[in-house]
């Protein structure tokens, strides 16, 4: 639960604190950087800087780099890099948790750029093929740019710990299934391919999310940027399935009311989001394809939500129990993790 003015407010007109601690406590929350992220303008400025820098080095990347040669690139990559670690280790000293986060995971996102400058170098690039498109494309050779940007990650996040560091690991095992699938197919990587691969990756690094969640439960969430990309590379490959069958359509909409129903209980907003987006994807299609031309459809869909909310009032004036009851079942550590939620 996040502690807000308003919330202290409400405790010191129930007599729980007085006005002094309240005023106290608040200033005390303030003084302190290391806190958690919130959607304040500090906190975006802290990420809109790092997003721009970490885009410069990424996807914004042009060609004019290439004029620097291969000695040139990795040469001014491990310069950016010592400044990035610096920076990390400067605002990390003084208690700044996000910027050092964002310096560190700004070295992590040039380990690629580095490994293509040395590959260059050795003449070892196997065609002409720039860095440029790494983001863009599905190529074998980037095999050694994952591998190491995985590897740096890891070291990286386990020195220093910020959760956001696991943003670029996320990405990067995103990109090696994509690229591994290319070397095994032998360079036939049809979009069909591509789509059951970005789906079954997607369950593997939900997976794993889960896995991390579990394990990280008492500290910071690790967990958070491995859900974003595993939900949306599940969801992403499961929603561009073609399929004529209705029944498939319908398997489609119970899988998005599983997710809805998983982000409630892990309370990870991004199930709950793109499983809404997949229902309300679904009942457009009843709408446009299959009852055009019914009258009925928006009165059953109408009666449908009501009796959603319904269901919801239900829940909440039962939820004590309900909860207390479904946690019992559940194994320890599951069940510290919900708890650790609330």
């Amino acid at each position: 639960m996040k502690i807000t003015r308003e919330t202290l407010q409400s405790a010191v007109d129930e007599n729980i604190i007085s006005s002094e601690q309240a005023n106290h406590l608040i200033k005390h929350l303030r003084s302190h950087p290391q806190t958690g992220p919130t959607f304040d303008f500090t906190h975006v400025l802290y990420y809109l800087g790092g997003l721009i820098a970490i885009g410069a080095m990424t996807l914004f990347m042009n060609l004019g780099w290439e004029t620097f040669g291969d000695l040139g690139i990795l040469f001014i990559s491990l310069i950016y890099a010592a400044i990035g670690i610096l920076l990390s280790n400067k605002f990390q000293s003084k208690g700044y948790a996000i910027p050092a986060g964002i310096c560190a995971t700004f070295v992590v996102v040039l380990t690629p750029l580095a490994i293509y400058g040395i590959q260059q170098a050795l003449g070892i690039w196997p065609d002409n093929t720039t860095y440029q498109e790494y983001h863009r494309y599905i190529k074998w050779h980037w095999l050694y740019m994952e591998l190491g940007t995985l590897a740096v990650g890891v070291i990286m996040a386990w020195k220093y710990k910020y959760p956001f560091l696991v943003m670029p690991i996320a990405v990067t095992l995103w990109y090696l299934t994509m690229d591994i699938t290319a070397i095994l197919s032998g360079g036939d990587y049809t979009w069909d391919l591509r789509k059951l691969v970005s789906m079954y990756t997607g369950l593997l690094i939900v997976g794993l999310a889960f896995w991390v969640d579990i394990r990280s439960r008492n500290k910071s969430d690790y967990a958070f940027w491995l859900y974003i990309f595993g939900v949306m590379a599940f969801w992403g490959g499961l929603s561009l399935q073609h399929s004529d069958s209705e029944l498939s359509k319908f398997l489609y909409l119970c899988i998005n009311l599983i997710m809805i129903g998983v982000g409630v209980l892990l309370v990870r907003r991004v199930f709950v989001i793109f499983g809404a987006i997949g229902c309300c994807g679904y009942l457009g299609y009843l709408a446009e394809n299959v009852f055009r031309d019914s009258w009925l459809f928006p009165i059953a869909l109408t009666a449908i939500g009501l009796l959603v909310i319904y269901l919801g009032i239900l829940w909440q004036k039962n939820e004590a129990s309900l909860t207390r009851k479904a946690r019992s079942i559940l194994p320890g550590p599951f069940r510290e993790l919900l708890e650790s939620r609330e």
